[in-house]
């Protein structure tokens, strides 16, 4: 599975001046890791989400935001964002936002 380049870009504007950001394919796509911990990753023209369990719920309810099936089970923790919730910079910054306040509770790896 292909990503969308242009929505990486707009991820990568969004962390850009953050330390400690590295990009990894997986999965078919593009991971975004904050120091070492997934955050955020491009498969297709969708984002993913860690929220972490926690927040998952909330999430869910959300505008354009389904489960994440992966493997054809859902990932407790792990939220899809369809193209319509990433149409502005803003619902962009606010999932990407969503992934990165969850993934500083997490140690570095």
């Amino acid at each position: 599975m292909a990503y969308d380049e242009g929505l990486a870009q707009r991820v990568r504007e969004v962390f850009d001046g953050n330390t400690g950001v590295d990009e990894n394919k997986m999965f078919g796509g593009l991971a975004f890791m904050v120091e070492g911990n997934m955050c955020v990753g491009v498969m297709g023209d969708e984002l993913m989400v860690r929220v972490g369990p926690d927040q998952y719920e909330e999430s869910l309810a959300q505008p354009d935001a389904r489960e994440m099936d992966f493997t054809g089970r859902s990932m407790k923790g792990m939220v899809y964002v369809g193209i319509d919730g990433l149409d502005s910079d803003d619902g962009l910054r606010s999932w990407v936002d969503r992934g990165l306040a969850f993934v500083m509770t997490l140690p570095p790896k």
